[in-house]
C-alpha cells in the first residue's frame, strides 16, 4: 500500500463536526490532521504542509480570513 495519501487539514471549534469530517475522509481514504483553533492550525500547516485545508472561518482565537492571509505570505 503507498503512503502517497492526500494530506487534508481540518480547522473546526467544533469537535462533533471536526471527527465526522476525520472520520468521512480517512475512510476514504486521505490522511488527515486537524486543528481545533487558528494558532494550532498554523503550527501545524508550517511543519505537515497538508496538501488541503478545510477551513471554519468563525474561529474562536484567529478570524479564517486571517489564518488564510498567514499561509499565503509562506505559500
Amino acid at each position: 500500500m503507498s503512503n502517497n495519501k492526500t494530506t487534508v487539514l481540518i480547522i473546526e471549534d467544533e469537535k462533533a463536526i471536526r471527527n465526522f469530517i476525520t472520520t468521512f475522509l480517512s475512510t476514504n481514504g486521505y490522511k488527515t490532521i486537524s486543528a481545533k483553533n487558528g494558532t494550532e492550525a498554523l503550527s501545524l500547516i508550517s511543519s505537515h504542509v497538508p496538501d488541503v485545508i478545510l477551513l471554519d472561518l468563525g474561529l474562536p482565537d484567529i478570524d479564517g480570513l486571517e489564518v488564510i492571509r498567514k499561509v499565503r505570505e509562506t505559500s
